[in-house]
């Protein structure tokens, strides 16, 4: 027999429901009594669950009017080596990933600088990827993927298996990151990917990886558009914690 309170499994069935789209932001939930009686439970219990569902941000109870989903939180924690797109999966959300191009090419100076010493003519894997969020394209990504790993991770299925998967798999042993995140405005080329108009609020993350070992490994650079993304910090007594939180 589950130990869960009612009201909160009532709850996780709701944020669930929410997450995956069959309730949109925007959308009225069903009645009170409706879902009381879908659930089976009394008033009290779904009013708990729904309370439950305020204090998590993603309804508001309209007087008079009804209950309506809002804009649904996704975090992203920056203090953590995981990808926006990992932590969102891990929340439940729906993400589809689209790759536009995946191939072996020149290296941009931004990574040659990185590199130091590297020969001037060094190769990497050009990864470009647009992650749909909900049905709906909202970041465009290209990473960059240094040799050895470039060459061993170059014929992976990248619709399935996330990048820092793939690098785990051939021995890459991702140790810390650095990451700058900057407001933009969104560029045309960009744009079109993302089926946004162009000169609309982004936020460009630029991201650079590096293993046990101080090499580079990938660099991340990042357009996310900024109606579905906001930067939130929790400040502690020992620590800070920066997320970011999806506006869907």
């Amino acid at each position: 027999m589950s130990s869960t309170p009612r009201y909160r499994a009532i709850a996780d069935d709701l944020t669930h429901k929410i997450k995956s789209g069959h309730y949109r932001a925007g959308e009225a939930l069903p009645a009170q009594r409706e879902l009381s009686a879908f659930y089976g439970v009394t008033m009290m219990t779904l009013r708990q669950a729904l309370q439950v569902l305020s204090g998590e941000g993603l309804i508001v109870q309209r007087a008079g009017r009804g209950t309506y989903v809002t804009q649904a939180s996704a975090e992203y924690p920056l203090d953590t080596l995981r990808s926006l797109g990992d932590d969102l999966r891990r929340q439940g959300y729906p993400l589809r990933t689209e790759v536009l191009s995946a191939a072996i090419r020149q290296a941009p100076r931004s990574l040659t600088r990185l590199l130091g010493d590297a020969p001037a003519d060094r190769r990497a894997l050009r990864l470009a990827r647009v992650r749909h969020l909900l049905g709906r394209p909202a970041v465009h990504q290209i990473s960059w993927i240094v040799e050895p790993y470039a060459s061993a991770i170059k014929g992976a299925d990248f619709t399935e298996t996330p990048l820092y998967t793939a690098l785990a798999d051939v021995g890459a042993r991702v140790h810390r990151a650095t990451e700058r995140i900057r407001p933009a405005l969104l560029t045309a080329p960009v744009a079109a990917r993302l089926q946004h108009p162009a000169g609309s609020p982004v936020f460009v993350s630029e991201r650079a990886t590096y293993d046990d070992q101080g090499a580079l490994v990938v660099i991340d650079h990042a357009t996310i558009l900024g109606e579905w993304m906001e930067i939130r910090a929790e400040r502690k007594a020992t620590d800070l914690s920066l997320h970011w939180v999806s506006q869907r």
